[in-house]
């Protein structure tokens, strides 16, 4: 339960974790168990009080929604702690401003250091909102923030290979059921009636465009 709460999991991710080691339960359990003992989980993963050592480590990432492409900006602890996260449109320093905004009213603190990467916007927010804090810049030293990004992209690559499972289904249907219309016209009366329909148009449409190759 501890792994269900701390790591973004679903039910049946958890489900199949304890069916390795040789427990068998229903996902529908596991829910059962998060209501009874998920409150006490949630109190012992809840993050310390902020204080002025910290250390933020700021990224954004291109997401697309409703086929338009915005921004995930997120700002993670030392800890790997996510302290906040907004979809903006924007990828500019008004949208870095807002961020860091944000995350001064909910932490109630300025951190010890900032730690991003190479885009000039994060500079130019810091020293219009916080500009003693430390800033660092570097490809290589915003790997926290970047990894907190990853449970999305699976997501993502996840939903995806779906959409491309689907339609691939969809095509082999299509072209299973071209096939039985044009090389056995025969085996039609088998079909069902809505299925002998599509296949009538089907075999019709590819008549009439063979005809009219011809001429």
């Amino acid at each position: 339960m501890w792994l269900y709460f701390r790591f973004p999991l679903s039910l049946r991710l958890v489900e199949e974790m304890l069916l390795e080691r040789g427990i068998v339960v229903s996902y529908e359990t596991i829910r059962r168990w998060g209501l009874k003992f998920g409150p006490d989980y949630t109190r012992r993963l809840r993050r310390r009080r902020p204080g002025p050592n910290d250390i933020w480590h700021l990224d954004e990432v291109v997401i697309s929604i409703a086929g338009k492409k915005h921004w995930l900006w997120r700002a993670v602890d030392q800890d790997g702690y996510v302290l906040d996260e907004i979809v903006q449109n924007r990828r500019n320093t008004k949208a870095a401003k807002r961020l860091l905004m944000r995350l001064l009213k909910k932490q109630g603190v300025a951190p010890k250091r900032m730690i991003t990467n190479k885009l000039r916007s994060y500079g130019a927010a810091r020293r219009q909102v916080m500009p003693a804090v430390e800033h660092r810049s570097h490809k290589g030293l915003d790997n926290r923030a970047e990894n907190s990004h990853l449970p999305l992209r699976k997501r993502e690559r996840t939903m995806q290979g779906s959409d491309r499972q689907e339609a691939s289904n969809a095509s082999s249907r299509s072209s299973r059921l071209f096939a039985i219309c044009l090389s056995r016209p025969a085996q039609n009366a088998l079909l069902s009636p809505s299925t002998f329909t599509a296949c009538k148009r089907r075999r019709n449409g590819k008549l009439r465009l063979g005809n009219s190759r011809e001429f």
